[in-house]
């Protein structure tokens, strides 16, 4: 059966002058302001996220009830983040991440579950949030071994989304965990991932034998 969720969807005025609000010089900034006004409203939340428009999208995870995002739930967002471009719907799952699922118990331990997910945005929510664990001074669970490991034998054959948050991960490790920087840079020299991309001024290069060694240095010279 043909899924009609969004013509079933009888949108609100409430809705409809949120939309009207919102276009393409709307920043990130002025959804929070928007957000910040509403506080809380799941089923506004998901008329918002049925116009299938990325701003509001984004608005609408702002003001999601954390409680009410079970897996099924999930999977449904994470299906409909498909229809969005490469860069659009990993920014939507990153922004899902950092503004709902790591602000619950029961949704971080989702999360550590999606290792092995057959959806590579949820895969690379497990990689984004092991990632953050490190990289915000956050105590990391006892599991990087366990993690490297993974990453040497994986990395190079996972999907370019979740090889962004396996690479952030393992760069992490090396700056903050020294028993194991020669072994993350060496990671790096062996995949070659991001060795040739090319960076804005001012920006820490991905490859990781460089990022390790610019963020190690910034921290020693503080």
């Amino acid at each position: 059966m043909v899924n009609k969720r969004e013509t079933e969807i009888k949108r609100s005025s409430k809705a409809e002058d949120i939309l009207l609000q919102i276009n393409s010089k709307t920043k990130l900034g002025d959804l929070r302001k928007i957000a910040k006004g509403i506080k809380k409203d799941h089923e506004l939340a998901m008329e918002l996220w049925a116009s299938e428009e990325f701003l509001p999208r984004l608005l609408a995870i702002l003001i999601m009830d954390k409680k009410l995002l079970s897996q099924d739930v999930l999977n449904q967002l994470d299906q409909d983040m498909q229809t969005h471009t490469f860069e659009e719907r990993n920014n939507l799952m990153d922004w899902l991440m950092a503004n709902q699922l790591m602000k619950d118990q029961k949704n971080i331990a989702l999360m550590e579950s999606w290792k092995n997910s057959p959806s590579a945005l949820q895969r690379r929510a497990f990689w984004y949030y092991q990632g953050r664990l490190r990289w915000t001074g956050q105590t990391p669970p006892d599991n990087t071994a366990d993690l490297l490991a993974e990453i040497e034998a994986n990395l190079a054959q996972e999907e370019p989304e979740v090889q962004w948050a396996m690479n952030l991960t393992a760069g992490w490790i090396g700056v903050y965990d020294e028993k194991y920087r020669a072994r993350c840079m060496e990671i790096g020299e062996k995949t070659g991932l991001y060795k040739d991309e090319m960076v804005s001024k001012g920006c820490t290069p991905n490859y990781l034998p460089e990022f390790i060694s610019i963020e190690v240095n910034k921290r020693s010279n503080n």
